[in-house]
């Protein structure tokens, strides 16, 4: 796990020492183990390195191999064991422990398939130096990020946006159409744009290619490609609850264990609630068995009374033989963490809630476990949150919707009314986008006038692996995953998140919607597979929290703070009528103009020039093709 970066000037003339230097600084907390810089001709990589596996001096990157690769790499190949095995039965040498190499051998064995045999997490630039290009590659789901500008005289690459503004030049602009999708719908990190105009990110799943000889002018230098689609096994679909669920229960194990490869200590999140404690249940087992002693897991108490979960967690603790540290962040603590946390996540985050996930990370460091694992990814592949009740109603009959709403009832602690208000919330694109827009009446007209997103998500409805598919590549899951990035590597330590094992997301992905959610409860299908394995409150609990923060302390004590910085903000004063009567806003909105504010002041962002004016970046999305990526 690591931070890389890379300058590709469009000139061929060389890149200076200070300017890949400069940029790969800004990602010092990404890897302290570690620096390292690589030149080509008209290119530089650069490298800093968290060390995980193979910790010797031996896993230095930027890596060469065979005189013909060389790659600078952010990740975990969990299945390189298996990998250095089978090609070194054709013939490949290995000279270190780590997967560095192995992903180097693959390249050279399957060329630009080699990703389609990786199971792991990863954001990576190799030099090919025989065929004169770059081949960049991001995870199936985008655990590890790699984002991009296109600047007119180079281009530049990342772990981080700092790193890529740093490197284009010119001002940090905004994206207003990034920051209406934000504020209005509560959308981000859905498209490949980013908050930041002309800086975008590698959409999950696929490949960029640069071409460094240039030999056609008329071809574009880099292309993009998709190398992964989520697929829907045949057999899953047929397959009953109890088969479906030892099928689940199987991946789970096994995507675990792959997560518990590591040369430095492990540990994990601990929320209390479902995802989490499943995974350091099956973790703290799996963990004694291979001789490491007892499991560490961190969990974060909020102050306030209905959202407090330590009892869950200790629970699970107790019964699994867990050593658990217990967090409680007070306001001080918020307000002395506010900057930082605005400064690590780069862009606008929804929740205070993603503060309590940093204070989590943090006290990780503290007591000595470098790598982490987490539930993210778990409601998503499992049908986990309420807004997927309408598409699993509308996929019943008529008589077993009727059964099954009165199951919701009982099982998801909402009243009728409420549960009717939800269902057409999200079931109706009209009743959506009217709620918007009164809530929203304070914005100016303009940004309120048309709602794909929320069209497209209201259609979706109507088929639950559609909306599913949705939420896991665009909508839900690309969002948490930079949440969990930035907060992990702000503290130098590595997220691995089972649930995101593709072999499990396949499963759950294929199976019948049915036992996903069954007589009323989410994610049935982890519940009955965990029984036995974890504690029956835990497992029916009908109430969903995560690491919630207290908010309406925090934000109480915040308020005039939050007020004076939202109404000094020139991209707020864009957006919204005047006066904006903050007191009548309600708390989520609040903290969202907050945090655009926030993040404006602290990563001194601009509003772009009139449309007239030329920016000083200039991207440039190429017709996405394959043709660049065969051999």
């Amino acid at each position: 796990m690591c931070g890389i970066s890379g300058i590709i000037n469009k000139d061929g003339s060389a890149v200076e020492p200070g300017a890949i230097g400069a940029i790969t600084d800004l990602v010092a907390h990404r890897g302290p183990d570690g620096e390292g810089f690589y030149f080509g001709a008209g290119f530089a990589f650069g490298h800093r390195r968290l060390a995980i596996l193979d910790v010797s001096a031996a896993g230095h990157q930027p890596m060469g191999y065979l005189d013909r690769y060389v790659i600078t790499y952010n990740g975990e190949v969990y299945n390189f064991i298996e990998l250095k095995a089978q090609l070194a039965r054709w013939g490949y040498r290995f000279d270190s422990d780590s997967d560095t190499e192995v992903i180097l051998a693959a390249y050279d064995k399957w060329g630009v398939d080699c990703v389609e045999h990786f199971n792991g997490m990863w954001a990576f630039a190799i030099h090919d130096v025989a065929r004169q290009l770059i081949f960049c590659s991001r995870d199936r789901f985008g655990v590890k990020p790699f984002y991009y500008a296109d600047h007119p005289e180079r281009f530049v690459f990342g772990s981080e946006i700092k790193q890529v503004l740093r490197g284009a030049g010119g001002a940090a602009l905004a994206n207003m159409a990034v920051v209406r999708d934000f504020l209005v719908e509560g959308l981000h990190d859905h498209t490949s744009a980013t908050f930041f105009e002309g800086v975008h990110a590698l959409k999950a799943g696929h490949n960029l290619v640069y071409r460094l000889d240039g030999a056609d002018a008329d071809a574009p230098r880099w292309s993009l490609a998709r190398w992964y689609t989520l697929p829907v096994r045949q057999e899953l679909p047929r397959m009953g609850a109890r088969a479906a669920a030892a099928r689940l229960l199987q991946d789970l194990k096994a995507s675990i264990r792959y997560r518990l490869r590591s040369d430095v200590k492990v540990g994990t999140c601990l929320s209390g609630g479902l995802d989490s404690s499943s995974i350091a249940s099956l973790s703290s087992r799996a963990y004694r068995a291979g001789g490491g002693g007892r499991f560490q897991a961190v969990h974060a108490r909020t102050s306030e009374q209905g959202i407090d979960e330590s009892g869950f967690a200790r629970e699970l603790a107790d019964s699994c033989g867990i050593d658990l540290s217990i967090i409680e962040p007070t306001v001080a603590d918020f307000v002395n963490a506010v900057d930082d946390v605005a400064w690590c996540q780069e862009e606008p985050f929804a929740a205070p809630s993603i503060v309590m996930q940093f204070f989590v990370f943090k006290k990780a460091r503290e007591i000595g476990c470098k790598v982490m694992l987490d539930g993210q990814g778990g409601d998503e592949i499992m049908l986990g949150y309420e807004r997927y009740y309408s598409a699993h109603l509308q996929s019943l009959g008529r008589l077993a919707a009727l059964r099954e709403l009165w199951s919701i009832h009982r099982h998801a602690s909402l009243g009728l009314a409420n549960l009717a208000a939800r269902l057409a919330y999200f079931s109706f694109a009209w009743v959506r986008i009217g709620a918007l827009r009164r809530r929203y009446g304070f914005i100016k007209d303009q940004y309120l006038a048309a709602f794909p997103n929320i069209r497209l998500l209201a259609a979706a409805t109507s088929d639950v692996r559609h909306m599913q598919k949705l939420e896991i590549e665009s909508f839900q899951l690309p969002h948490l995953l930079r949440y969990e990035d930035r907060n992990s590597m702000h503290h130098s330590i590595e997220a691995r998140l089972p649930f995101l094992d593709y072999r499990l997301v396949e499963t759950c992905y294929g199976i019948d919607g049915s036992l996903k959610i069954h007589q009323g409860w989410t994610k049935h299908i982890l519940r009955t597979a965990m029984h036995g394995l974890a504690p029956a409150a835990i497992l029916w609990r009908t109430n969903k929290l995560g690491f919630e923060a207290p908010v309406a302390t925090w934000i109480g004590a915040m308020r005039p703070a939050m007020e004076a910085a939202i109404e000094a903000s020139p991209i707020i004063a864009a957006m919204c009528k005047r006066p904006i009567a903050l007191a009548r806003i309600d708390k989520a909105t609040l903290w969202k103009l907050y945090s655009i504010a926030k993040w404006e002041a602290l990563h001194k962002v601009r509003l772009a020039p009139e449309p007239d004016a030329k920016p000083p970046m200039a991207p440039r999305q190429p017709t996405p093709t394959t043709a660049d990526l065969a051999f």
